[in-house]
């Protein structure tokens, strides 16, 4: 009976801990939500907390009538479909290629996908080498460079080899060769992990805006974080789009910055809960064994 009660102590402590962790995470959303919502008398007079004061829906109204916003978006959703095709392709094919004893030097490929971890290539040659394959002012320079990462291979080619060799014998008896046990075996059976490395990848994808910040000239091309970096660095919307007089007077800088940052995040976190029951699976199993 002591243990029962110890563990269920440990299961109220533990569970009101991670509600608190939520929280944490959640309330600057709320927060921003709040002032987004608020009357530009509230907010700036820093009012606002959890709950916005005096409802106005000025902000979104401004917001989802800017055209660079809603170009900006498509170029983000482009760089991170195409973005996810090519990290799939790179990572499945060479993870599963390293996980294959037949394949002849795997070992010293993987030693120098290890010494990545340690070494990353600085920025003048990284730019130079963008500038020599002619990507620079294209959405390829922020797609290709983050294309194949180590840690990404290394989780993949541990995964793979904790599928059982024996699968891979039968299909060989039947005729199948290393494409088709890769294509009809592998992948459909890497799915959980492929789903997580994904997830993390389109985030990454998503939210980066440095490379885009150093190789894209054209501003119709510039993701979503780039204008949001512009948006509230410059303090008010000139990076975005022409507010008059009137329109700033109801809507706050403060106001557009918290309403363009939950337009630029919310996004992103729709994609969670089609992954979520592949998520914890597949972060664990790549990590059980070398």
């Amino acid at each position: 009976m002591p243990t029962y009660k110890s563990d269920r102590v440990f299961q109220w402590v533990n569970g009101l801990f991670l509600i608190l962790a939520c929280l944490t995470m959640i309330a600057p959303l709320i927060h921003l939500a709040a002032i987004s919502l608020s009357s530009p008398v509230y907010a700036n007079a820093k009012l606002v907390y959890l709950w916005p004061k005096g409802f106005n829906l000025t902000v979104y109204e401004q917001i989802f009538g800017m055209d660079t916003l809603w170009r900006a978006l498509g170029v983000s959703v482009y760089m991170c479909i195409m973005g996810i095709l090519v990290f799939l392709i790179l990572t499945t094919s060479i993870s599963y290629s390293l996980s294959r004893p037949i394949m002849p030097g795997r070992r010293l490929v993987l030693r120098a996908i290890l010494v990545t971890f340690v070494f990353t290539s600085p920025l003048i040659p990284n730019y130079l080498v963008i500038k020599s394959l002619g990507m620079e002012n294209t959405l390829w320079a922020l797609i290709v460079p983050g294309a194949l990462g180590a840690y990404s291979v290394i989780i993949m080619k541990t995964f793979l080899q904790g599928i059982s060799s024996e699968l891979f014998d039968a299909a060989k008896i039947d005729g199948c060769s290393e494409y088709g046990i890769y294509a009809r075996i592998a992948l459909p059976l890497s799915k959980p992990v492929i789903a997580t490395l994904s997830l993390f990848h389109v985030v990454g994808l998503w939210n980066a805006y440095f490379g885009a910040l150093i190789y894209i000239r054209d501003k119709k091309l510039y993701p979503l974080q780039l204008v949001l970096r512009s948006l509230i660095l410059e303090q008010d919307t000139s990076g975005t789009t022409t507010i008059s007089t009137e329109v700033a007077m109801e809507a706050t800088p403060e106001m557009m910055k918290a309403g363009v940052i939950l337009f630029t995040t919310i996004p992103i976190l729709m994609v969670y809960p089609f992954l979520q029951k592949y998520f914890v699976k597949g972060a664990l199993l790549g990590s059980l064994k070398e």
